[in-house]
């Protein structure tokens, strides 16, 4: 029987980060994927194909133009999925290529197959061409989420989908109601409203992205209405049916009854530990398939660590890379640390959001005195050339020692501008430094020095 010193399954971020940084530290190391091809849902369904299609969205709809053009400019006049498809499977295939030669250069075996645990330290992989048993010190568990389902909710692949099948769709829909106003409910709204498909999002919370601060999702709301989006907030599914060659209706417990030519069901996420045998490794998931791991990712069995999206929140590709690297640290004693205090957020709707750090809601209700500044990328001359003229930067600051407790964005490039916030924060800077520094001219990186001079302002009238 063939032993490693660590076997990972999963290749997705978090697998993938493992691996390497095990391999990276002289162990043998085995990478254990069901699929066909590396990179997990990532490359394949989930991040990597829907943050290329919100670009070819852009790209295709001139979005970004439209503020200079006019609102009816646009690059192509008739977009189809093919159109979209196309720019898709390019950096899929790009993102696997790379993917491959970064764990071939690392020395890291990958098993093909459905991988499950005869006993804590014995894994059996299973492919078509039979099966094999192999021994490991360590093992990660990174196997990522599939779409949760509902019995409400019939799923058929053609009108009513989950999220790892929207790019199986035969066409653009004219109409599509999509149920879930979670990050990936929204960023696929999103997408479709500005591709001009008449959207109905369902969300049975009072507000969209819960988690997220209350002014931005506020502004996020304003312009998914203004794309004609009709939101059902305090509103639950009680069925789907699909009307044969009609599309399909979904009954509100409310008893409203709504139809559409296709249905996006994105109300969470399941973990993939259905085939694992997570009772014969002694490791435990809770009704969600969510495994519960300690501050260094150990399950109850020390030398069995998970990692990802299948221990639930955040459910960042980002933040799944970094948990790999340190389970891979822990597991064999090398000295790690990371602060999720200073983890980024993005979330690619349109326009995008990212932020870092406390809302306000957090703030107040821990009764921390705080203060605000806010910089509109429409004042800034950046946003006037790109033709982002809705943007908005908010950096919340301590009123007495001037420590920056968060930052929040929306508009285009929020997820890179984020970044000088994580790395100001992360050197416990104050929002002093954005005055007392240059920024390029013009950049939309100066709304920080107009945010910052706003917020200092405000104290100066006491």
């Amino acid at each position: 029987m063939q032993s490693f010193d660590l076997m990972v399954i999963g290749s997705g971020p978090a697998g993938q980060r493992a691996a390497i940084q095990a391999a990276k530290s002289g162990k043998r190391v085995a990478l254990v994927e069901k699929l066909e091809v590396v990179g997990g849902v990532c490359i394949n369904t989930g991040t990597i194909p829907s943050k290329t299609m919100r670009e070819a969205v852009l790209h295709f709809s001139g979005y970004n133009y439209q503020n200079i053009y006019g609102v009816n400019y646009r690059v192509k006049e008739k977009i189809s999925m093919e159109d979209l498809a196309f720019r898709v499977q390019h950096v899929i295939r790009t993102e696997i290529e790379v993917t491959v030669a970064q764990l071939r250069r690392n020395g890291i075996e990958v098993l093909f197959g459905g991988a499950a645990f005869l006993d804590p330290h014995t894994i059996q992989v299973t492919n078509s061409r039979g099966h094999a048993d192999y021994k490991a010190e360590h093992v990660i568990i990174a196997v990522g989420t599939k779409p949760a389902c509902s019995a409400k909710v019939p799923i058929n692949g053609r009108t009513i989908i989950n999220s790892d099948q929207v790019m199986q769709m035969p066409e653009i829909p004219k109409t599509l109601i999509v149920v879930g106003g979670g990050v990936i409910g929204v960023e696929y709204a999103c997408m479709f409203a500005t591709l001009g498909v008449r959207v109905i999002l369902i969300e049975k919370r009072p507000r969209l992205l819960e988690f997220a601060d209350a002014e931005i999702v506020e502004a996020l709301s304003y312009h998914l209405r203004d794309k004609r989006v009709t939101l059902r907030l305090n509103e639950e599914v009680a069925s789907v049916e699909a009307v044969e060659g009609n599309g399909v209706v979904a009954h509100l417990d409310s008893k409203k009854k709504l139809s559409g030519d296709c249905l996006l069901y994105a109300v969470g996420r399941q973990g993939n530990v259905d085939d694992l045998g997570l009772d014969k490794a002694g490791v435990e998931a809770d009704g969600r398939g969510r495994i519960q791991v300690d501050a260094e990712y150990r399950t109850k069995q020390p030398h069995i660590f998970a990692v990802g999206d299948v221990i639930g929140f955040p459910s960042l590709a980002s933040v799944s890379m970094e948990q790999g690297r340190l389970a891979a640290c822990f597991a064999y004693g090398k000295p790690a640390q990371s602060n999720p205090d200073t983890y980024p957020y993005g979330i690619y709707t349109i326009p995008e959001i990212s932020f870092i750090g406390k809302t306000e809601e957090q703030l107040t209700g821990d009764d921390v005195p705080y203060e605000v500044g806010v910089a509109y990328y429409r004042e800034i001359a950046r946003g006037q050339i790109r033709g982002d003229t809705t943007g908005r930067l908010k950096i919340i600051f301590h009123r007495e020692t001037k420590e920056i407790l968060g930052v929040h964005i929306i508009g285009e490039g929020a997820s890179e501008l984020i970044h000088i916030a994580q790395a100001v924060m992360v050197l416990k800077g104050t929002i002093e430094y954005f005055v007392d520094n240059v920024f390029n001219y013009p950049t939309l990186a100066e709304c920080y020095k107009a945010a910052a001079f706003n917020g200092l302002n405000k104290l100066s009238r006491f």
